[in-house]
C-alpha cells in the first residue's frame, strides 16, 4: 500500500497592529513563513486587531509592507476585526457548556483580592467567587450598573504537549487564574479569537515566542472545549538587543522600518533573525529558499538570543559582496547608477550597503574634485595616459610606465594617482575603475580640473 501524503501545513503569523514590527517579530514571521514555504504549505497573516483603542491602520499597512520587504508576503491575510461573528458564536457555545461564566468584580476589587492573597502567601489567582453568585445576585449587580466580564473555567489539570522546540512541556492549569475572554464592553481579548481562528483557518503548527507557553495550555483547553483538535506548537527563544534588553514595538527597538531605511538588505536581516541563537552558524545564503532549508526548530536554543547590530552590519556587507549583478541591476538603475556589470564587479567588494554604490558611481561619472598633492607628478602621469580602448590591464601598464619615468613606487606612486582620479584616499581597485572613468575624464582630473 502506498503511504498517504501528509496534508500541506498551515502556519500563521499573528501580530497586533499596535506598533512597528521589530526584529523579534520578524523572527517569528520568518520561521512560520519559511517552514510553510519549504513544505509547500500556506502562510497566513492574521492581524489581531480586536484592541480597538491601540490598533492603528497605519501599523497594519506597515506590517504588510515589512513582510513584503522581507520577501514573505502571506498566502492569505485576515483581520480579526472582520471575524467578530465567529468569536461570538464560540462564546455562546462555551456559555452553553458552562465553561464561560460572568464575573462582576471591578479592577480595584480584583487588585485588592490579589494583594490579600499575596499577603497570606497564596498564589494571586482568581478565587472563582463569581461561580457562587445566584441568579438574584447577578440581577442585583446588573441593576447597580455593573456589566460582567467573562472568564473561561479551566479544568485544574496538567496540559502537556510535545513542543517542536522545547520537547515535552507540561503546564499545571490549577496554578492559573481562569482567563478573561470577553471584556465588560463585549470585546474580545487575545485568547478566544486566536483559538477560533486557528481552528477555522486549519492551522496545523503554531510557532511563536516562548512567552506564550502558558497561553498554549489555556488555548488547548479552550480548543478542546469547542471540540477542536489542537495544532502542534513550537515556542522559540526570544531575541534581545545586544545589551540584553527586551524588544518592544512600542519603544521601536530594532524596527524593520528602521533597518530598511538604514539600507540593510532584507536577506541579511532575515538570515540573522532566523539563525541567531541556533546551533547553525550565521552565514550568507543565496535566497530565502536556501534559508528555509536551514530552518530546524530542533536547533533553536532555549536561551535568549542577542541580536547584535554590528553582526548584522558585517553580515549585510558579506551579502552585498556576494550578490551577482543580475540580482541588483534593477535597484541600481532605480538609483541612477550606470556602468553595468563592470561597475558592480568593481565596487561591490567595498560596499557595506547597496546604496553606497551610488557614491562610487558619482566617483566614476563625476563631478569629482581632484586632490592634487604634487601637480608636477600628476601632470607627468597625465601625459603618459595610453590611448583608448582601456581594459583591466591598462592601470598596470600605465603605472609601470609612470614608475619608470618618475622613479615613484609603492604608496608614493599610487596614492597621488588615486586622490587625483577619485578625490579619495581609499576605495575599489583602480584597475577596475580606470576604464570606467575613461581617458578624457582621467586626464582632466590629473590636471586638477573639477568636472
Amino acid at each position: 500500500m502506498t503511504p498517504s501524503t501528509p496534508p500541506a501545513p498551515v502556519l500563521r503569523f499573528a501580530p497586533s497592529p499596535t506598533g512597528l514590527l521589530h526584529i523579534g517579530n520578524a523572527r517569528t514571521a520568518l520561521l512560520n513563513a519559511l517552514l510553510a514555504r519549504r513544505a509547500g504549505g500556506t502562510f497566513v497573516l492574521r492581524l489581531d486587531d480586536t484592541d480597538r483603542e491601540r490598533s492603528r491602520e497605519e501599523y497594519a499597512q506597515a506590517i504588510v509592507a515589512d513582510l513584503a520587504w522581507l520577501g514573505i508576503a502571506p498566502d492569505l491575510a485576515v483581520r480579526q476585526s472582520e471575524r467578530i461573528a465567529l468569536y461570538g458564536a464560540a462564546a455562546q457555545r462555551l456559555k452553553a457548556a458552562g465553561r464561560l461564566y460572568p464575573c462582576f468584580e471591578t479592577p480595584v476589587e480584583l487588585e485588592r483580592k490579589r494583594r490579600v492573597q499575596l499577603a497570606r502567601g497564596l498564589p494571586p489567582i482568581y478565587d472563582r467567587a463569581a461561580l457562587a453568585l445566584s441568579d438574584a445576585d447577578r440581577a442585583r449587580l446588573e441593576a447597580e450598573g455593573r456589566r460582567p466580564h467573562w472568564r473561561f473555567r479551566l479544568d485544574h489539570r496538567a496540559v502537556a504537549w510535545d513542543d517542536r522546540v522545547r520537547g515535552e512541556v507540561s503546564v499545571d492549569c490549577g496554578s492559573l487564574s481562569d482567563p478573561v475572554l470577553v471584556r465588560e464592553d463585549g470585546s474580545y481579548l487575545y485568547t478566544l479569537p486566536s483559538v477560533v481562528d486557528d481552528a477555522s483557518l486549519g492551522v496545523t503548527l503554531v510557532v511563536r515566542g516562548e512567552d506564550h507557553v502558558t497561553n498554549t495550555a489555556v488555548q488547548i483547553q479552550i480548543l478542546e472545549a469547542l471540540g477542536h483538535a489542537p495544532p502542534a506548537f513550537g515556542h522559540h527563544n526570544l531575541l534581545t538587543t545586544a545589551s540584553g534588553e527586551g524588544l518592544s514595538k512600542r519603544l521601536g527597538h530594532l524596527s524593520l522600518r528602521g533597518l530598511r531605511e538604514a539600507g540593510l538588505e532584507p536577506l541579511a536581516v532575515a538570515t540573522l533573525a532566523v539563525l541567531v541563537g541556533s546551533s547553525d552558524a550565521v552565514r550568507p545564503v543565496a535566497s530565502l529558499d536556501a534559508l528555509a532549508a536551514l530552518v530546524d526548530l530542533g536547533h533553536v536554543s532555549r536561551a535568549p538570543a542577542r541580536f547584535d547590530e554590528a553582526e548584522l552590519a558585517a553580515l549585510n556587507a558579506r551579502v552585498v559582496h556576494e550578490t551577482p549583478f543580475e540580482a541588483v541591476a534593477g535597484r541600481l538603475a532605480d538609483m541612477g547608477v550606470g556602468g553595468g556589470a563592470a561597475f558592480w564587479e568593481a565596487v561591490r567588494g567595498n560596499l557595506a550597503t547597496l546604496r553606497e554604490a551610488r557614491d562610487w558611481w558619482g566617483v566614476v561619472a563625476g563631478p569629482v574634485t581632484p586632490v592634487i598633492e604634487d601637480a608636477d607628478f600628476c601632470a607627468r602621469a597625465g601625459a603618459m595616459l595610453p590611448p583608448e580602448p582601456w581594459d583591466a590591464g591598462t592601470w598596470k601598464a600605465w603605472t609601470n610606465a609612470v614608475k619608470a619615468h618618475t622613479g615613484a613606487k609603492g604608496r608614493a606612486l599610487f596614492m597621488p594617482l588615486r586622490k587625483a582620479l577619485t578625490g579619495r584616499d581609499h576605495g575599489p581597485e583602480l584597475a577596475a575603475l580606470l576604464p570606467l572613468i575613461g581617458r578624457a575624464e582621467a586626464a582632466a582630473r590629473l590636471a586638477g580640473e573639477s568636472a
